[in-house]
């Protein structure tokens, strides 16, 4: 189904820290129905994030690394987050969506696709590996956390940062790996929030849902611009021709 009312808010840098409250209590709220589906937009400052698993290789240690390293409830293996990062949290009620964990991860890297498309760069899925890919270069990581259905964590898409630090660990567990920004793809700059209205026009079309049928073509899904609030700085509101080339 398409949402009610989904409340999309740009906050800025935010610790992780604080983030990660922020999440708790949206994620509690959302389950007693108090607020609605929500989509957090946000930069962090560095920091590396460790997923449940009790494998803990891909950190390589923690004695080498200057940022800190935080452990928390989503899937996944060591990544980094840091500026020029766009990060991404919905807190979505799952069963609005499908009640699928398998469909919502594809339907995020879907998301991912369509933005770096809006900037020329070509991105794709790869087999067996969760993320997002330019060729054989990973540009988005995804990593998710449910609690009774209500979702959290989300995706992390490299816009223009520093990847130095993601050398000193072993990202998403995967051996050798490169990584990669939208801005070196796509040859031109492109800010974070260039890259957050990208993501505020396009998430709903990539949201498991039931059609709204357009009139005369059952198979197009409309989504109804007045569904979407835009919360935050104004500089989210209008982007739609923001580093615009044509993820």
């Amino acid at each position: 189904m398409t949402p009610a009312n989904l409340s999309i808010q740009w906050l800025g840098r935010v610790d992780f820290q604080q983030a990660l409250a922020l999440q708790d209590r949206l994620v509690a709220e959302r389950r007693i129905g108090r607020i609605p589906d929500q989509l957090l937009l946000l930069e962090h400052d560095p920091v590396y994030t460790m997923g449940r698993t009790p494998d803990q290789t891909s950190l390589r240690g923690t004695a080498h690394l200057i940022h800190p390293v935080v452990h928390i409830n989503r899937g996944g293996q060591a990544t980094y987050h840091g500026p020029g990062q766009l990060v991404g949290y919905p807190i979505l009620d799952l069963r609005d969506y499908g009640q699928d964990l398998h469909l919502y991860l594809r339907s995020l890297e879907e998301l991912l696709i369509r933005v770096c498309a809006q900037f020329g760069v070509t991105a794709r899925r790869r087999e067996t590996l969760t993320g997002t890919w330019v060729a054989d270069r990973k540009i988005a990581s995804i990593g998710i956390g449910v609690r009774s259905w209500i979702s959290m964590h989300g995706f992390a898409l490299n816009v223009c940062g520093d990847l130095a630090p993601f050398t000193e660990i072993t990202p998403c567990g995967i051996a050798g790996v490169a990584m990669t920004t939208l801005a070196k793809e796509f040859g031109q700059p492109v800010s974070v929030k260039d890259a957050a209205g990208a993501v505020s026009r396009l998430f709903c079309e990539c949201l498991p849902a039931s059609p709204v049928t357009s009139p005369g073509n059952s198979s197009v899904t409309a989504y109804p611009p007045a569904l979407i609030s835009i919360q935050g700085e104004t500089a989210l509101r209008g982007s739609g021709t923001h580093g615009a080339a044509a993820p």
